[in-house]
């Protein structure tokens, strides 16, 4: 016998978990409960990402992530500002270290201005100087509308609201299993058993196996990057006013390292992206049989490897070479030097993997009976998390109705 119902069980205490479970409830008269497997809230991707709440700059018009990424950030400058949470909008700037990069910059600019980004201005080399004293380029792009946030601070009100308005958030509640009973479903959980009329997986790290176990095949893995990050010491964060970035490789969709002044202060440099052991990977040493089986027996896993070794192997070089990350983060701000950094923090991106070897580019959210399943939600997810969350909401209602 199920010991708690509900009308929607959310899987995932993330930020598009709770900014889904906030924004539903504050829709209609339903009742919702959030589980999550840890003991706290943001305690993966949400926690440990480095605090930009992104323009829309990179993505491809039309697609969701530049749909949710513009309309998202809007939102999340005003929601900070109506409950108080300390945020900048500081902007960025992008900068280009070589001829090569020019038309890929020029790219850029073309689509934040098919986004509706408005602001951006095209720099000589000379003028990186005017925004960013320190860094180095022949050519750059400022991003006004960029920003920097803490997104614990933001779930956490997210989570606050959500409980203010009825709804109940169960930490330490990992999900086990599905199954039917009648017209609705019973989550099990390591928390006892859950009844629901519908449930989302906003599960990260475990969305794919979250949809297996409820029947549903996700059709792509769920690939482990680890981003290991630096930081300046305290004596060099004048470097840095706000954000420098580089032009990003269009066939791989990562940054690249980078600088980023922190919202609670500091400023960190990186991160890589390296193919992680496990899926809470966060040190070089963390390694899970599971895990690796699972990536070794998946056709797409070989097919990303053949198409992207090269890259692989420079980033694990970077992972163990200090003067390797220093020498590419020289080519934003030349003086910088090993001693101005120290170790910093580390992030896992869950990263999703079609079975033909394309790494996913966009948002993926699909429907099945009675769920919905958000299998990729990588950067911009939690800039765009108000907008996500008001989506799936709907989703929700309309469903339910």
């Amino acid at each position: 016998m199920a010991v708690k119902n509900s009308d929607v069980i959310i899987i995932g205490g993330g930020i598009v978990g709770m900014a889904t479970a906030m924004l539903f409830l504050q829709a209609g008269k339903y009742s919702v409960i959030v589980i999550e497997a840890e003991n706290k809230l943001a305690a993966h991707q949400t926690g440990n990402n480095s605090g930009v709440i992104h323009s829309g700059l990179y993505y491809k018009p039309g697609s969701l992530k530049a749909k949710n990424c513009v309309a998202g950030r809007e939102r999340m400058y005003r929601f900070c500002k109506e409950n108080d949470i300390h945020y900048e909008q500081c902007g960025k700037v992008v900068a280009a270290t070589n001829e090569s990069e020019i038309p890929r910059l020029r790219m850029l600019e073309e689509r934040g201005i098919a986004n509706g980004l408005k602001g951006l201005k095209r720099l000589r080399g000379d003028e990186i100087k005017d925004f960013e004293p320190h860094a180095a380029g022949i050519a750059g792009l400022y991003v006004p509308e960029t920003g920097i946030v803490d997104y614990k601070t933001v779930t956490e009100k997210y989570s606050e609201i959500f409980k203010k308005s009825g709804g109940g958030v169960k930490t330490g509640c990992r999900f086990v299993s599905l199954k039917k009973d009648g017209s609705g479903l019973i989550a099990e959980t390591t928390g006892g058993e859950f009844s629901c009329r519908m449930l989302v997986n906003c599960g990260g790290l475990y969305s794919d196996r979250i949809a297996k176990l409820c029947g549903v095949e996700p059709g792509l893995q769920i690939i482990p990057f680890r981003g290991e990050y630096y930081k300046l010491k305290k004596k060099k964060e004048y470097l840095v006013k706000n954000l420098i970035y580089p032009v990003p490789d269009p066939g791989f969709p990562f940054l690249g390292v980078h600088f980023t002044r922190m919202m609670k202060g500091g400023v960190e440099a990186g991160p890589n992206a390296v193919l992680a052991l496990k899926r809470e990977g966060y040190s070089r040493s963390d390694f899970a049989l599971k895990d690796i089986l699972e990536m070794s027996v998946f056709p797409g896993f070989w097919r990303m490897a053949a198409k992207h070794y090269k890259m692989g192997f420079k980033e694990y070089y970077r992972s163990f070479s200090k003067a390797s990350f220093v020498h590419s983060l020289q080519k934003l701000i030349p003086e910088i030097t090993a001693d101005d950094i120290e170790a910093g923090g580390a992030g896992v991106r869950a990263q999703a993997l079609e079975k033909d070897g394309r790494l996913t580019d966009d948002f993926r959210i699909i429907e099945a009976e009675k769920m919905i399943h958000v299998l990729n939600a990588p950067s911009p997810a939690a800039t765009a998390s108000l907008s996500i969350g008001d989506k799936i909401s709907q989703l929700i209602i309309s469903r339910l109705r």
